[in-house]
């Protein structure tokens, strides 16, 4: 989805009220009915009972959408109050309006008029389950200052007991640049209003979003296909996501869905490929094959009875040997894509077999870990692919890859992941925060679905598998790779809801899988 600046997006918003015919106050509508929804989904997916919801506003329109958020959350059952920093007398325009049908149906309101008031209440902190940053939207720009300043830090402190979600931007989170001046809101999820803004893909930003979410509130796409793109990165987003997954037909059989083959283990080092194999049959392909090491094929075969695992000659520490190509070289068309790579280790016979693929295979390809880390300073190796090809690096392997430190690919995600993709004329899928996904002839996209517990052993594993069953089904690799990511952070995103970020595991992400797809399809 196409970034927009803070001028952008309030073009949008004008048009669409001026030339649409759409009111300012429907619009506001819409975009708190969306928070609250996303609202409910959170404490639904955390398993809250009858939770406090707090909403903290300002007097602008993000406080407006706060107003609206609480009146619909109030309406459907939910214990809701409002704290407001100011005079509630001095709200104006199609907020007052709002604020006033909050109060009609009963929503506590409390004006909070000073810092020291504040502070205060922070030191009797409130039994507060999801607390709602209604404070700033996209116009506040520079430092919070004193009662806004404040507000902000009552709600980071309240975060440390609460789930926090921020209306649009998190309050003193400049949307533009990313920059943050002060006090900064740290929200677990930003609902952000119509279109994700620029600042939010900058790395310094992503410790402040958390994960995003965007509201449609009926802005015409044609509005926004008419800008003129002031920036060369994308946001996924789960919306332009969802015409990947087709309804299926009740007559079709597991061979619709792909059948991919997946190479990797050693003695020693199983979990990865079992764990990839398990994510490849999770994310919705008909059949996966797998080719290990001889002497591991009873580890892995039983990890998960629905995966079809098949021994091959190994090398002396226990790795996939090279010979393996003799017999599948005349087989591999049979498989719809094709992931090397993990726990293969980094045995000469690792490089060899990488090379026979990339020689003699035109069905799609997925690297990863190992796979890629053996052609350390070699990446031209990987331009001569017969087949399209996905790269599933974290920076220290694509920094090997390119003699790069790593500081370096950090320093530009973005811009170092899509000149990689263009080198090698592939599709280079850059893991960590804010998931960078990049190909010879598409933009750089960000992904800001997961969050910090996700940085655990075997979670990379999980992700390349996801990648392949999706290639395996027949989606081009770009796009395999946007929903791959999307599906793998959101439900990383589910687990740390319903337990927590410190206890995930790799297998959790697997598990939940299936309800990350519900996020974009019913079915």
């Amino acid at each position: 989805m196409q970034l927009v600046t803070v001028a952008q997006m309030r073009e949008l918003d004008r048009r669409t009220i001026e030339e649409r015919g759409t009111p300012g106050e429907v619009l506001m509508d819409r975009a708190g009915v969306g928070v609250a929804k996303i609202v409910q989904s959170l404490s639904n997916h955390a398993g809250l009972i009858h939770p406090h919801i707090q909403c903290v506003a300002g007097k602008g329109n993000n406080g407006g959408d706060a107003f609206v958020t609480a009146r619909y959350l109030k309406e459907t059952g939910f214990s809701v109050d409002v704290l407001l920093a100011g005079e509630k007398d001095l709200i104006q325009g199609d907020a007052r309006r709002h604020l006033n049908r909050m109060l009609k149906i009963g929503v506590p309101l409390c004006e909070i008029l000073s810092p020291e008031d504040w502070k205060t209440r922070s030191g009797y902190p409130e039994n507060v389950d999801i607390i709602i940053d209604g404070l700033l939207g996209t116009g506040g720009v520079g430092p919070t200052r004193d009662l806004t300043e404040a507000a902000v830090q009552y709600i980071n402190l309240l975060s440390e007991e609460a789930l926090v979600v921020a209306i649009d931007v998190p309050s003193g989170l400049n949307a533009d640049t990313g920059e943050t001046h002060g006090a900064v809101v740290k929200a677990d999820i930003t609902a952000t209003i119509g279109c994700p803004k620029r600042g939010f893909v900058e790395s310094n930003a992503l410790d402040y979003i958390g994960s995003l979410d965007v509201i449609d509130i009926g802005i015409p796409k044609s509005y926004i296909n008419e800008l003129v793109s002031e920036d060369p990165r994308e946001c996924v987003a789960g919306s332009e996501l969802k015409s990947l997954l087709p309804r299926r037909s009740r007559s079709s059989h597991k061979g619709d869905y792909g059948h991919v083959l997946l190479l990797g283990g050693a003695r020693g080092y199983t979990g990865a490929i079992a764990m990839a194999a398990q994510a490849a049959m999770r994310s919705g392909g008909g059949r996966v094959t797998v080719l290990v090491p001889e002497s591991i094929v009873d580890i892995v075969a039983s990890a998960s009875p629905e995966i079809m695992v098949v021994g091959c000659p190994e090398t002396e520490v226990g790795s996939l040997a090279v010979d393996l190509w003799k017999e599948w070289r005349s087989r591999v068309d049979e498989f719809g894509a094709i992931l090397l790579g993990p726990g293969m280790t980094r045995h000469n016979d690792t490089f060899l077999i990488g090379r026979q693929f990339f020689r003699g295979c035109e069905v799609p390809m997925v690297l990863d870990a190992d796979a890629i880390s053996v052609f350390g300073g070699q990446p031209h190796w990987m331009e001569r692919a017969r087949a399209p090809t996905i790269l599933t690096p974290h920076p220290g392997e694509l920094a090997r890859l390119f003699g790069q430190e790593i500081s370096d690919i950090q320093a530009d995600r973005c811009g170092v992941t899509l000149a990689a993709a263009k080198y090698i004329h592939s599709t280079v899928l850059l893991k960590g925060g804010g998931t960078v996904i990049a190909s010879h002839d598409k933009p750089a996209a960000v992904n800001l679905t997961g969050n910090p517990g996700m940085a655990t052993a075997g979670s990379g594993d999980v992700l390349a598998g996801i990648v392949v069953g999706l290639l395996g089904s027949g989606i081009e690799p770009y796009d395999a790779a946007r929903l791959a990511v999307y599906l793998h952070g959101k439900a990383g995103d589910l687990v740390a809801w319903r337990g927590s970020q410190a206890g995930l595991i790799a297998s959790d992400i697997i598990n939940e899988i299936p309800i990350a797809y519900k996020s974009l399809t019913p079915r």
